[in-house]
């Protein structure tokens, strides 16, 4: 059996889904995968939570086993297989940026930034700060006290947030897959939420009109131990 390449608790995991257009995506598509849509749209999420007692091939290296991520992923279908794909991903440890590139090529970037969850007789808040090249950006996202629930499998917060493959290109162009295992997570009822990203900034200016954009869906789920399985190569996967 194959061993887990990374073991970690994802906690007070923020999904933030908006819709775009095809063409936006279509640079970050994988060879031999298809766009996946939520009622007929392309959609990307803006995802933020907090890895904690992260292990890497079994082992807790110091200093790097408690830190946030915000990533930005879009859906993808492989055959009929759903999975995700990443834009970018965004953790402030210039260490883990590092060995993510250069030996595993993720899309990964050094940011500053910082996660606090905050419990009051109302609710929960989550918050999420990012400083890059001078610009500050903010994701919170708010919820009842109620605890949280499990939800149905026709609803968009099953959509969006239950996906057990992820994809990506190795360095000469081959198409990558990886399993993500982890229990169906329970979210929590949202209040309220509020980005203010600077996606110009960090995305590129073609990504500036994203956050003009009403969301389709924002959730908060509770998170769980999280499995990745190495990646190995996609058998659709050709060379571009």
């Amino acid at each position: 059996m194959t061993k887990p390449f990374l073991e970690a608790h994802w906690s007070h995991v923020c999904i933030i889904s908006y819709p775009v257009p095809e063409s936006l995506l279509k640079p970050y598509l994988p060879a031999g995968l298809e766009l996946d849509t939520y009622h007929g749209h392309p959609h990307v999420s803006l995802v933020a939570f907090d890895f904690e007692d992260t292990r890497v091939k079994g082992v807790a290296w110091p200093f790097l086993t408690d830190f946030p991520e915000v990533n930005l992923r879009f859906y993808v279908r492989h055959g009929a297989e759903r999975g995700v794909v990443f834009i970018k991903e965004l953790v402030p440890s210039r260490v883990v940026s590092w060995v993510a590139r250069r030996i595993y090529n993720e899309p990964y970037m050094r940011c500053k930034m910082e996660s606090n969850v905050h419990r009051t007789g109302d609710g929960l808040e989550v918050d999420h700060t990012l400083w890059h090249m001078g610009k500050k950006s903010t994701i919170k996202v708010a919820a009842t006290r109620d605890p949280p629930l499990p939800v149905d499998e026709d609803t968009a917060e099953h959509w969006f947030k239950e996906h057990e493959l992820g994809f990506g290109r190795d360095r000469a162009g081959m198409t990558l897959r990886y399993h993500v295992v982890h229990p169906k997570w329970q979210v929590y009822k949202v209040e309220w939420a509020e980005v203010k990203l600077d996606w110009a900034g960090l995305y590129g200016p073609q990504w500036k009109a994203v956050g003009k954009t009403k969301p389709t869906n924002t959730l908060l789920a509770e998170g769980s131990k999280v499995t990745v399985f190495p990646a190995g190569k996609c058998s659709m996967g050709v060379r571009r």
